[in-house]
């Protein structure tokens, strides 16, 4: 049965994670667009392009040579949609960056119930931050805020984060369970592949 869970929670947090990398990779080619469309049109309003090609200057401009409008609340956005998304892939995979100075020199017993403690607490962080997220969203729709250029209400962005948020928190609550688990029994069920340092 374990398997199976673990399974199930491990895909969802995968899954997460490839969305969160195509909406990245997204973001940084509007945003590669955007530089060059930003540096075309000073380049097209240029005074050397006003009066060496007018006509060829304002077709471009006429066409939306330029950067890409809204790109900022677009980055905004994605971003905070984009990392909530890698945060339960991160912590199920225990790819967290750490730092063993004080800790590589202590038994497994001690190593799992620190990693108990500290699973605990990222998992608290992690509900927290849901429930937050959610305040936020709420406070927003109430204000019916909108994004300065786009204009699109604000509350969509926290909606687009809550999404992933509450999945990693779901996600850290799952991972708490097995490191007590892993505590109380003395063995390793769930094996970090890590990120040491």
């Amino acid at each position: 049965m374990f398997k199976t869970i673990h399974r199930f929670i491990h895909g969802i947090a995968w899954l997460m994670a490839v969305v969160g990398g195509f909406v990245l990779g997204a973001l940084v080619l509007m945003m590669c667009l955007s530089i060059l469309g930003r540096e075309a049109s000073d380049l097209l309003h240029s005074e050397w392009m006003q009066t060496t090609m007018p006509g060829l200057a304002s077709w471009l401009l006429d066409i939306g040579v330029g950067p890409v409008f809204g790109d900022y609340e677009f980055v905004v956005a994605g971003l905070a949609f984009s990392v909530f998304c890698f945060l339960g892939w991160c912590h199920i995979t225990g790819g967290h960056a750490t730092v063993d100075v004080f800790t590589s020199g202590l038994s497994d017993r001690k190593r799992r119930w620190l990693q108990m403690v500290i699973d605990i607490v990222f998992a608290a962080a992690l509900v927290l931050i849901a429930i937050q997220l959610n305040e936020g969203m709420t406070t927003l729709m109430r204000r019916r805020s909108t994004t300065f250029l786009l204009q699109y209400p604000l509350w969509w962005n926290y909606a687009a984060a809550l999404v992933p948020a509450v999945l990693s928190a779901l996600i850290g609550i799952y991972t708490a369970i097995i490191r007590v688990a892993e505590a109380l029994s003395d063995r390793t069920i769930l094996v970090s592949q890590g990120a040491d340092h």
